[in-house]
C-alpha cells in the first residue's frame, strides 16, 4: 500500500527541521524492589502466566522508569516528551539542539541520542546510497468456506491446523498499525464482535482511547487474521483475540514512530499479548538528517529493532513485514527497521504461484544474517477494506500478518512450547530450509510439517528427564532416550546470568553443581531440534 504524501510539504524550509528528535537514557532505576514485590503493579497476571510458562524471570527491563525522572525533564524548558519506554530506559525529547544538550547535566541522565547522527559526539555518520522514499506501510473438524482466500491459507497448509480446530483460540496478537476504521461495523469483522475477540486498542499517535478511526491499513491488516466473510474471506486466525494499537503517523515520516512503535509493544506485553504483527517498516525519514542508512540495519542500531529483540525476550512472538522496496530499480532494495532485527520472524512476499514477488524487500541484514525468514502470500491477498468490500492487495504488509495468524494457531496447538521453539519448527519446517538465501530466506513454511515435528518433539521428551533430584545438595542426573546423540544443559541465575554449561554426549551423565550458591536456578537443555527449560533447586 502506498503512503500519500503532501507536495505541499515542499514548501517547507530548514527551519522547520530546527527542532531537533532526541532519545534521553537515564541512569539506573530507584524503584525496582516495589515492583519485584508487587509484580501485578507493572504487569498483568495473563503477562505474568506467559513468562511463567516459558521461565522467563522478571529483570530490570520489566521496572517502569522513575517518574520523577520523567517529571524534570518536562520542567526544563523547551522540551516535549513524545514517548517512554521502560525496556530502553528512556524517552523520546523534541526540542532545540541547545535544550537537549542541557539536560546532560542532570544528574540522573546516562546519555542524549540524537536522531540526526551527526549532533552526537561520538556519533558516525556512515554513508552510502540514497534510498527510494520507503513504503512504511509494507503492504473438531472444523471445514471453513475460505473461496478466494483459499490459496494463501492452503499455501502454508493452514487449513489442516483450522480442521483440526487450530484457529487461533487462547492466543492473543496485537496488531501495531496506522488505523482500523470499519472494524466497529463493517461486515467482515462482526464475527470477531461478536464473539468478543476484539479486547481493547490505542491510538498513542493521537493519545485517544478511539481506536476505530486513523488511516485503514490497519483495517486490512487485521482481515487477513480475523477477518470472515463465508465462501469469500477467512483470516488465518479468525478464534484469536486482539488488541488494536495505532503507532503510525501517515501525516509525516518521524523517527518518534519508532518510539511510539516501542512504548505500544511494551503496552502488548503488559496485557499478556502472546503475538505482534507490525506491518511498518522505517528506513528513511522527512527530515533527510534522521533517515538511516543500510549500515543500520544490524538489529542493534535503531531503537525500534532493539524494542523487538526486547519483546522476543519476554516471551512474545513478533511479525514483521519485510518491505516492498525489492525492485529491481530502487536503489536500496533491503529490509527496513524492524525487520533487521535478531529474533522477530520477517516475511516477505510472495505471488500465488509461490514465486517471489518483484516488490518484496532482500536480505541479508548489513550483519549477514539471512534475512527475510520466510514467505507468505503478498501478491494478490485478500482482504477486507474498511467498507467491508472484499478485494486484492499487493505489499509484504499482507504476507506478515497471514503469517502471523498461522503462528497463533500453532502455538495453540503446543501452549507449552516457548517462543523460541515455536520460531523454529515455523523456520525448521520451510520449504528452503536446508539452502535458504536472501530474496526467500528459509522459504514458505509448512505448518501440517511443523505440527508434525512438534508432536514428534514431545514424544521424543516423553523418555526424557532431567535435573534430578530437585531439590538437589549438589548432584544431578541427565538421562536421554536412546535416541539421543549430543546435547548441552545450561544453568542461569534468576538474573539470569549464565553460571554454568555442560555438554552431554551419552543417554544419561552425572555432574556437580557445587560451584554454584544455594539457591534457584533455571535450566535450559537443547538436543538437535529439541529444546526444553525448567526449574532447579540447589540446597
Amino acid at each position: 500500500m502506498k503512503k500519500l504524501y503532501l507536495f505541499c510539504c515542499l514548501l517547507l524550509t530548514i527551519t522547520a527541521f530546527s527542532q531537533e528528535d532526541a532519545w534521553v537514557y537515564f541512569t539506573a532505576k530507584n524503584n525496582s524492589q516495589f515492583f519485584y514485590d508487587f509484580p501485578l503493579e507493572m504487569l498483568s497476571q495473563g503477562a505474568l502466566d506467559r513468562r511463567t510458562k516459558q521461565n522467563i524471570v522478571l529483570d530490570s527491563k520489566d521496572i517502569p522508569i522513575d517518574a520523577s525522572y520523567i517529571s524534570q525533564i518536562k520542567l526544563a524548558s523547551g522540551i516535549t516528551v513524545m514517548a517512554k519506554s521502560k525496556w530502553l530506559n528512556a524517552i523520546h525529547v523534541r526540542g532545540t539542539q541547545t535544550a537537549i544538550n542541557s539536560l546532560k547535566n542532570a544528574g540522573f541522565v546516562s546519555k542524549v541520542d540524537f536522531a540526526d547522527k551527526s549532533l552526537n559526539q561520538t556519533g558516525k555518520v556512515t554513508k552510502g546510497f540514497k534510498a527510494k522514499e520507503q513504503n512504511k506501510l509494507k503492504q473438531t473438524k472444523v471445514n471453513f468456506s475460505y473461496g478466494t482466500s483459499e490459496n494463501q491459507i492452503k499455501m502454508l497448509s493452514g487449513q489442516v491446523l483450522h480442521q483440526q480446530d487450530y484457529a487461533g483460540s487462547g492466543k492473543i496478537i496485537a496488531v501495531l498499525d496506522s488505523g482500523f476504521p470499519g472494524v466497529d461495523k463493517a461486515q467482515p469483522f462482526q464475527r470477531l464482535r461478536d464473539k468478543g475477540l476484539i479486547w481493547g486498542g490505542y491510538d498513542f499517535v493521537s493519545r485517544s482511547a478511539e481506536f476505530y478511526t486513523g488511516d485503514s491499513h490497519g483495517s486490512l491488516v487485521l482481515s487477513s487474521m480475523g477477518g470472515y466473510k463465508e465462501n469469500e474471506l477467512v483470516g488465518t486466525a479468525p478464534d484469536a483475540s486482539y488488541y488494536l494499537f495505532i503507532t503510525e503517523d501517515v501525516r509525516s515520516e518521524n523517527p518518534v514512530e519508532e518510539s511510539l512503535w516501542v512504548e505500544a509493544a511494551e503496552k502488548a506485553d503488559s496485557l499478556g499479548v502472546d503475538i505482534i504483527n507490525t506491518s511498518l517498516g522505517y528506513f528513511e525519514y522527512d527530515n533527510p538528517n534522521y533517515s538511516h542508512t543500510y549500515a543500520d540495519m544490524n538489529g542493534t542500531t535503531n531503537y525500534i529493532s532493539r524494542g523487538a529483540d526486547i519483546a522476543f525476550s519476554r516471551g512474545m512472538i513478533v511479525v514483521v513485514s519485510a518491505g516492498n522496496e525489492g525492485g529491481p530499480f530502487n536503489n536500496e532494495r533491503h529490509i527496513g527497521s524492524p525487520a533487521d532485527a535478531v529474533s522477530v520472524i520477517t516475511v516477505g512476499a510472495v505471488t500465488s504461484a509461490r514465486e517471489r514477488s518483484s516488490f518484496s524487500s532482500i536480505g541479508p541484514s548489513f550483519d549477514k544474517r539471512i534475512k527475510p525468514d520466510v514467505m507468505a502470500q503478498g501478491s494478490s491477498a485478500v482482504l477486507s477494506n474498511e467498507f467491508g468490500n472484499i478485494i486484492r492487495a499487493d505489499g509484504t504488509s499482507f504476507s506478515s500478518p497471514i503469517m502471523a495468524g498461522m503462528v497463533a494457531c500453532l502455538w495453540q496447538a503446543f501452549p507449552n512450547k516457548t517462543n523460541e521453539e515455536i520460531r523454529q519448527l515455523i523456520i525448521q519446517s520451510s520449504d528452503r530450509f536446508m539452502a535458504p538465501d536472501n530474496q526467500y530466506g528459509y522459504g514458505i513454511p509448512d505448518f501440517s510439517l511443523a505440527v508434525n515435528k512438534g508432536l514428534f518433539v514431545e514424544d521424543f521428551a516423553k523418555d526424557y528427564f532431567v535435573a534430578y533430584p530437585n531439590p538437589t545438595t549438589n548432584l544431578v542426573s541427565v538421562s536421554f532416550p536412546e535416541s539421543f546423540n549430543k546435547g548441552t544443559v545450561v544453568f542461569y541465575s534468576v538474573l539470569g546470568e549464565k553460571v554454568l554449561e555442560r555438554t552431554i554426549s551419552s543417554t544419561s551423565d552425572i555432574f556437580s553443581l557445587k560451584s554454584l550458591s544455594n539457591g534457584i536456578y533455571f535450566y535450559k537443555i537443547e538436543a538437535g531440534t529439541f529444546s526444553r527449560s525448567g526449574k532447579i533447586i540447589k540446597q
